[in-house]
């Protein structure tokens, strides 16, 4: 009875629960995606299909257009994410290395701001967009994407930079390198890790978001993949195994990011933590 509950097998069985939780979902998709809809609504219900088709892949890419729903997409995650991380490199070098003052105060506030529910910023949002006629523009969403994503970017960064040696920044600057130039050219490569691992954040949560994307790129050529991917169901139709098919698209992209970064993302998180 001891060794039943002891610590080894609790970690095991919450281990096995966190991955069963992360992994079922994606696999549920992934087999409804290769049924048929008759299949689907059959009783008993079938765990595996019987006779897996690709009928609906290309069903979602005929239905709608959902390469061009890609492209929106990745344009908006990559851009926000780039100046994502510009602007919070810089910020996060000055509240690592310069003296100022209230730093705990300005950390907190950047945690604070994370934590609005972007139901409430929504009109401002929108109202700020269409004022400036950025509607239906790349730019509508760049720019929301931008400071959302900055307090987890800049809060990822700021404990590496802290981990970083600054005499190897003085002996940069000794040599004639500008403070900005020891920046990019010592600091953030040696935070390579924090840098990774705060732009997969930040594309993810670009990637997925749809609440913005929903209101402020109303127009057919506009869309990002989560708001073309509501637009399969009909108005008494929803076909799940195209829509299946679609979230697989929708997935991929990231479980290929990650697959690749996997060890620069769990070695920034885990850095990141311990040296902040």
């Amino acid at each position: 009875m001891n060794n039943l509950f002891s610590s080894k097998w609790l970690r095991f069985v919450a281990a096995t629960m966190v991955v069963v939780n992360g992994f079922f979902p994606a696999v549920w998709i992934l087999l409804t995606s290769l049924k048929t809809e008759g299949e689907l609504v059959s009783k008993p219900i079938t765990y595996w299909p019987h006779n897996p088709v690709l009928e609906n892949y290309v069903r979602a890419f005929t239905d709608q257009p959902l390469l061009k729903y890609l492209g929106n997409s990745f344009m908006v995650a990559i851009l926000s994410t780039a100046l994502s991380l510009l602007v919070a490199s810089g910020a996060a070098y000055a509240i690592a290395r310069l003296n100022l003052k209230r730093r705990q105060l300005i950390l907190t506030c950047i945690v604070a701001s994370s934590m609005f529910p972007l139901v409430t910023l929504l009109v401002p949002i929108f109202e700020t967009m269409r004022q400036l006629d950025l509607l239906n523009t790349y730019t509508a969403l760049v720019l929301p994407y931008t400071v959302l994503n900055l307090p987890v970017c800049t809060l990822v960064l700021v404990s590496f930079f802290q981990s970083i040696p600054k005499d190897l920044e003085n002996a940069a600057m000794i040599d004639g390198c500008t403070r900005m130039g020891a920046l990019f050219k010592i600091v953030v490569p040696l935070a390579a890790p924090g840098v990774f691992t705060a732009g997969i954040l930040g594309f993810v949560n670009a990637w997925d978001e749809f609440l913005l994307a929903l209101s402020l790129n109303s127009s057919a050529t506009m869309r990002t993949l989560p708001v073309g991917i509501s637009l399969y169901q009909g108005e008494f139709t929803f076909p799940w195994p195209t829509i299946s098919a679609a979230l697989i698209v929708a997935i991929v992209p990231v479980a290929i990011l990650i697959a690749v970064f996997q060890e620069r993302v769990v070695g920034g998180l885990t850095q990141g933590g311990l040296k902040g």
